[in-house]
């Protein structure tokens, strides 16, 4: 059985240089977004009352926003929710008003506007206090930390340091592209979201580990080449399990985010993004930054015991 049974000889670690370009602009782009405008945190993180109103007709938004800053509310957030006839309004938590007291006032305001209490209709009301926001946004940073430490360990034990640095590499590079996209398109960050950035967290490390373990078989089992051409034959022997998996896995992902509704919209829109990003991480990151911390065949041949040859010998 030949050991590079595949047709394909594409030079992926040949455009090494040109990926990692991209990936630090990718990176410095997030970095920055996420230093200038930061994350959109859903109610979930920040408390506050969301009201869910359907309208008979598409709503304006712009017309929403003047009303409810007409009548105090100049801090509401307001956007659709699933069709032009659905708002969705987001407000701070308020003093001395609960939600049941504060969601009377936004619906008095938008039918006063419209002339009657008939047009429209308040669907869903939720309330989450602020303290309790602050207590989720601490607990999903530390689910987070605690992951990324976790399979810290996991890789440093397994695989040569070189490795696991590419593949901590490849890993902090999917977050913070994921992370970066949210910041610079202020899409809603909620638990749902912060849930699929801890799959692409276990996705994305699980094809690099199917790609090191290739290049680990390879390093041993083919006696000519320099690493990058090891690299890059382990690399074109995994491609098709990668792009299967990752196929498959957006199959899925995209009929949730096109027929799951608004509730994990977020979920599954991290979610396209980490597959996406994962996936090319897998093929260009891991790997090239393994090769360029100098990873070579020596670092990974089974050291020899001491007296070996000896007991060879023995009858």
């Amino acid at each position: 059985m030949q050991l590079f049974d595949k047709p394909l000889e594409i030079d992926f670690l040949g455009v090494r240089k040109p990926a990692m370009i991209l990936s630090l602009l990718l990176i410095v782009i997030s970095i920055g977004s996420l230093a200038v405008r930061g994350l959109n945190f859903g109610i979930d993180f920040t408390g506050g009352t969301i009201v869910e109103l359907g309208y008979p007709q598409a709503a304006d938004l712009a017309e929403v926003r003047t009303t409810l800053a007409d009548a105090g509310f100049g801090d509401a957030i307001v956007q659709h929710f699933g069709t032009s006839r659905e708002v969705l309004v987001r407000v701070p938590p308020r003093e001395g008003l609960n939600s049941a007291e504060l969601s009377s006032r936004i619906l008095a305001a938008l039918q006063g506007r419209d002339g009657g209490a008939e047009g429209i209709e308040m669907r869903r009301v939720e309330f989450v206090g602020p303290q309790v926001g602050e207590e989720l946004t601490n607990d999903g940073g530390l689910a987070m930390l605690y992951a990324l430490i976790g399979i810290l360990i996991y890789v440093a034990l397994r695989f040569e340091y070189r490795f696991a640095v590419g593949a901590v590499t490849a890993l902090v590079h999917d977050v913070i592209i994921t992370l970066g996209v949210f910041s610079l398109l202020q899409l809603d960050f909620d638990l749902t979201v912060l849930a699929a950035i801890l799959a692409i967290i276990g996705y994305s490390l699980n094809d690099t580990i199917v790609v090191f373990d290739r290049i680990r078989e390879n390093f041993i089992k083919l006696r000519t080449g320099t690493p990058r051409e090891v690299m890059n034959i382990s690399v074109n022997q995994t491609l098709a399990r990668t792009l299967m998996t990752s196929f498959t896995t957006l199959l899925v992902v995209v009929a949730l985010f096109l027929f799951g509704g608004e509730l994990i919209h977020g979920f599954a829109t991290a979610l396209l993004i980490g597959v996406l990003v994962g996936t090319y991480s897998s093929i260009y990151v891991a790997s090239s930054a393994a090769l360029a911390l100098g990873v070579s065949k020596a670092d990974l041949m089974p050291v020899e015991k001491e007296g070996a040859d000896l007991e060879d010998e023995l009858p």
